[in-house]
């Protein structure tokens, strides 16, 4: 009796993370947790293998990789109009070659303007990949389960990332020589984006571009994107939650904990772990809790935690509690965690419904530079408060992000609610089903 109790409570909490989705989404996403699983086996060690392993100051270094990110930025805006003519699954297979290449090449530099040139080729992957994984993700799938998809796409992201930092940590500890054991870590790497593309050649239909439209839909470019006042007001809404709320906690949240509290580099790091684990257990269940909303309150919600957890900053300052102000500051993961639940799984299935079918891959990549943008500037506008007022960076914050959240609420009726009958013309989507 006692063990079919045991057994029915681990049938439930299991069910939580069921999210009914179409096979090919999971064969999909398990490619995408062997992929970020690669990213993850460099990531922490990037300027560590550049400058000890290559000799390039770090300075350089630093400027090498920043190229990644800068050429992803400058390539994802095209993305956009190169998925409105060719399919997701080519885009995405070309932009996991790609990155093949930039990360493989990453293993044998010795010059500084090799760096360059292989992480604007990783970049130019990354522009590609980015932007045709959330298309090809939302086009597998009917309507109702864009958040579920979703929300499995960055569990699997997460996890694989985590892990492979994991193991990279293992791997670089038990190597007598760093160098060849970076080399290996890069070239696995390339692997994985090899390994990726050939999981979508084989087992992901494609489901195609989109019909071309109608004399009634007007024009394709990105003009007519920019004056959908709507999807700007989404994107402006997303880039203060990415800039304020996730980069914040994510770059600026370190150093301050370590200059003005008694947390040090062993409870930072475990606060990190505790934010990572939270987006993983808690991401597919939040679809649920975000099914019942509105749209217009659950990006209230979202914003109003965010406020609430760089609010949640400032005690950690006022005790000399190790214990307690990591105690503080876990909670702080917690609250940010549970607000990129709610972000990531209403924006981008919401984005994705109200762009025009023929446009979906121009809203998906200004969707997609909104991150990016948002992880740039946060750094830089954080960097500047840290030195001049640190504490304003969390009550200012939370006071830009109560203003966003109150700006969500004033686009009331015009966000389309997924307890009503949907409004924009449904994607292609898979029938198949597990």
């Amino acid at each position: 009796m006692q063990k079919r109790r045991w057994g029915s409570a681990l049938a439930g909490v299991f069910a939580v993370w069921r999210t009914g989705l179409p096979r090919p989404v999971v064969v999909l996403q398990s490619g995408n947790a062997l992929n970020y699983f690669g990213t993850g086996l460099i990531l922490p060690f990037e300027i560590i293998y550049l400058h000890a392993g290559r000799g390039f100051s770090t300075a350089t270094a630093g400027l090498v990789l920043a190229t990644v990110m800068g050429t992803a930025a400058v390539v994802t805006l095209p993305s956009g109009a190169l998925l409105d003519r060719f399919s997701a699954k080519r885009i995405l297979i070309v932009g996991n070659v790609v990155n093949a290449l930039g990360y493989g090449g990453l293993a044998f530099v010795d010059r500084p303007w090799q760096g360059f040139v292989c992480s604007a080729v990783g970049g130019a992957g990354f522009g590609l990949v980015g932007t045709a994984g959330q298309v090809l993700t939302l086009t597998l799938v009917p309507a109702e389960l864009r958040a579920a998809s979703t929300a499995l796409r960055r569990v699997t992201g997460n996890f694989g990332l985590g892990l492979g930092a994991t193991a990279a940590g293992f791997i670089v500890a038990a190597a007598h020589h760093h160098l060849q054991a970076f080399q290996g870590l890069y070239l696995f790497d390339a692997v994985t984006f090899v390994a990726f593309a050939l999981v979508v050649l084989v087992w992901i239909s494609d489901p195609g571009p989109a019909d071309a439209p109608s004399a009634s839909e007007g024009a394709r470019g990105f003009r007519a994107v920019a004056r959908d006042r709507l999807l700007l007001a989404l994107i402006a809404g997303n880039l203060a939650l990415v800039l304020i709320g996730g980069a914040f906690f994510s770059f600026i949240l370190p150093p301050f904990a370590q200059a003005r509290t008694p947390v040090g580099p062993v409870g930072i790091g475990v606060v990190v772990f505790i934010n990572t684990f939270f987006i993983v257990v808690a991401q597919v269940p939040a679809t649920r809790v975000v099914a019942r909303m509105r749209r217009t309150h659950a990006l209230a919600a979202t914003s109003a935690i965010f406020a609430v957890g760089l609010l949640a900053v400032l005690p950690a300052t006022q005790t000399r509690s190790t214990l307690a102000a990591t105690t503080v500051l876990a909670g702080v993961a917690i609250l940010i965690a549970i607000a990129e639940c709610g972000q990531f799984i209403v924006l981008g299935p919401l984005v994705a419904e109200i762009a025009p079918p023929h446009l979906l891959g121009r809203y998906m990549s200004l969707y997609q530079l909104s991150f990016m943008a948002g992880v740039a500037l946060g750094p830089a506008v954080g960097g500047m408060l840290l030195g001049t007022s640190p504490d304003t960076i969390w009550w200012g914050g939370a006071l830009a992000l109560a203003l966003t959240g109150a700006g969500f609420l004033r686009l009331g009726n015009r966000l389309p609610d997924p307890l009503l009958p949907a409004k924009a013309p449904p994607l292609p989507a898979a029938s198949e089903a597990t």
